[in-house]
C-alpha cells in the first residue's frame, strides 16, 4: 500500500467527524472514496493532507506515519490535492498559476500538461477568474500533476461541469490510472466513480460501511440505497 490510514479521528473543534476511520490505496490503485453529503469524505483527504490532522490513529504514506506532519512537508513528499474549491488564484493568469506548482524533478513538466490538456494552452494568458468551469477543473489537475505527485487526492472532479467536460476530465483520469498513478478519488457521481475505481469504500457518519470492488458495491443494492440514494 502506498497509502493506509488506520483508525483515525478527526475533529473539527468540538465536532467528531471522522470514526477510527481505516482505508488503504496500493500503488497504482485508484480507489473511490463514495457517501452522501456530510459524510466525511472531504475530511478524510484534509486529515491525509495535513489541512486538518487527526487527534488519533495513523496516516502512513511509504511506510512512514504522516499524521500530524505540516501540509507544506506532505506536499514535498508526493501527495497532491485537487480540491472541491479547485482554489486556483483568481487573479493569476493560468500560466502563472501553472508556474508557482513546477518542480524541477517532476515526471510531468508544462508542455506534459498542456499536451494533457490542450483547451488550456491557448487560456494561458487569461486571469484565472476568466476560465470557465471546466477550464479551472482543468487547470488544478494540471497544476496538481507539475508539483510530481506519487499518489493523487481528487475532491469531487466532476462538480458543477457540464457532461462534455466530465467526460474530458474522466478520460484525463483513465489516462492517469493507465500510467499507473495512485489516486483517492471523492466523487458525488457514483456511477462515474465506479467506472474509474479498482476498489471502493462507502462511508456514513465517518466511518467505513462497505468496502469491496465496483461490482460487489453494484451488487449490493442494501448499501446503495441506503448510502448512496441510489435504486431503491
Amino acid at each position: 500500500m502506498i497509502l493506509e490510514l488506520r483508525g483515525i479521528d478527526t475533529y473539527y473543534g468540538s465536532s467528531h467527524i471522522l470514526h477510527g476511520l481505516s482505508l488503504g490505496v496500493g500503488q497504482g490503485e485508484v480507489v473511490a472514496l463514495l457517501g452522501r453529503n456530510g459524510a466525511g469524505k472531504t475530511t478524510t483527504l484534509r486529515s491525509i493532507t495535513g489541512l486538518t490532522p487527526p487527534r488519533s490513529g495513523e496516516i502512513r504514506y511509504k511506510g512512514g506515519d504522516i499524521a500530524g506532519l505540516d501540509a507544506y512537508r506532505i506536499s514535498r513528499m508526493g501527495i497532491a490535492l485537487v480540491p472541491e474549491t479547485r482554489d486556483i488564484f483568481s487573479y493569476l493568469t493560468a500560466r502563472e498559476n501553472l508556474a508557482i506548482a513546477r518542480r524541477p524533478g517532476s515526471r510531468w513538466q508544462m508542455d506534459a500538461v498542456l499536451e494533457r490538456f490542450p483547451r488550456l494552452r491557448p487560456r494561458l494568458e487569461s486571469k484565472g477568474r476568466l476560465l470557465s468551469g471546466g477550464e479551472q477543473q482543468m487547470l488544478a489537475i494540471a497544476r496538481a500533476l507539475l508539483t510530481g505527485p506519487d499518489l493523487l487526492l481528487l475532491d469531487e472532479p466532476s462538480q458543477g461541469l457540464a457532461p462534455l467536460v466530465v467526460e474530458a476530465v474522466m478520460g484525463t483520469i483513465q489516462e492517469l490510472k493507465s500510467e499507473r498513478v495512485s489516486m483517492l478519488l471523492v466523487e458525488q457521481n457514483a456511477e462515474m466513480a465506479l467506472q474509474l475505481a479498482d476498489r471502493v469504500y462507502v462511508i456514513d457518519h465517518g466511518t467505513v460501511v462497505f468496502e469491496g470492488t465496483p461490482e460487489r458495491l453494484r451488487a449490493d443494492k442494501q448499501v446503495t440505497a441506503s448510502y448512496l440514494g441510489v435504486g431503491g
